[in-house]
């Protein structure tokens, strides 16, 4: 399969195939098999994020007693060790400056 250039703005978990401003923190290489499994992935933290915000109406329950709240770390963990398999040098660079090496992905 052909792999594309796809620009990945995870502020707003956009995936383009366009470079436009402020999209190009994370640039990969990835097959339409690949693109479909992120966009699944962001998806899934878009959801988890709903539900950690009416779940912080709640005052109760702090952060790391609230299962979405893990669920949403655990995708974007997951998220980023796709990006950064699937990155390009600059990328997988930011990835290690943001302090998330492959011991994080354990």
């Amino acid at each position: 399969m052909t792999k594309e250039t796809y620009y990945i703005d995870m502020a707003t978990h956009n995936i383009s195939r366009n470079k436009h401003e402020g999209n190009d923190q994370f640039v990969i290489q990835a097959t339409d098999e690949q693109v479909h499994q992120l966009r699944a992935i962001l998806n899934a933290m878009d959801d988890e994020n709903w539900v950690s915000f009416w779940r912080a109406h709640i005052p109760f329950v702090q952060y790391h007693q609230d299962s979405s709240n893990h669920n949403y770390d655990q995708h974007f963990l997951t998220a980023i060790r796709l990006i950064h398999e699937l990155g390009d040098e600059e990328t997988k660079a930011h990835i290690h400056s943001m302090g998330i090496n492959e011991r994080t992905f354990l």
